[in-house]
């Protein structure tokens, strides 16, 4: 079966703004001490960040292109640990470059205990070639999958443009998880 094409050109470098609603469905599946000091690395203008900072966490946030006067300019495979003492890393990753995110997240937090959250699609741990990630992994603690489907084009009223054609979910990789992983359903 193939996936519905949504008749949009791809944005340049991937970027879609997260929803405000996507991030909150993440905020009780967090442990407290993730939210100490978050690291966004593909923050753009900062979305996801503005939800942060309701949540009173502290962050850092970065991308390669920022749009934002508080987004800090970097390349996120370029760190070599994770900035400010970051404790997670939460972020809505480039698809193209999706997998590779996940191994430089999983990396960098693996030294510092941390937790990594992905926003990805909901078929995203179906592939083989990334059992390393999912299967194999004893960091992988949970998948949220959204019950609604996030709409990324929408007319200047905020109304969808088109509906929506794929489901996504939070991967959550956490250092200090112990036993499977679980699954559990946001908004």
């Amino acid at each position: 079966m193939s996936q519905r094409d949504s008749g949009y050109e791809r944005k340049e470098r991937d970027l879609y703004e997260t929803p405000e609603w996507v991030t909150e469905a993440l905020s009780a599946h967090l442990p407290d001490d993730a939210l100490m000091r978050v690291w966004e690395p593909a923050a753009g203008a900062g979305k996801m960040v503005d939800v942060f900072e309701k949540w009173g966490a502290g962050w850092f946030a970065s991308d390669i292109e920022p749009l934002n006067v508080s987004v800090a300019q970097g390349d996120f495979f370029r760190w070599a640990s994770p900035p400010h003492r970051s404790r997670s890393i939460i972020t809505n990753p480039p698809y193209d470059l999706a997998t590779e995110f996940c191994e430089h997240a999983l990396r960098l937090m693996e030294p510092v205990n941390g937790l990594v959250a992905m926003l990805l699609r909901t078929d995203f741990d179906h592939a083989k070639s990334r059992a390393h990630l999912f299967r194999d992994c004893p960091a992988f603690s949970k998948k949220l999958v959204l019950m609604k489907r996030i709409c990324w084009f929408v007319e200047a009223d905020g109304k969808p443009k088109a509906s929506p054609s794929f489901n996504h979910a939070w991967y959550i990789w956490d250092w200090k998880h112990s036993g499977p992983p679980t699954i559990g359903y946001g908004p």
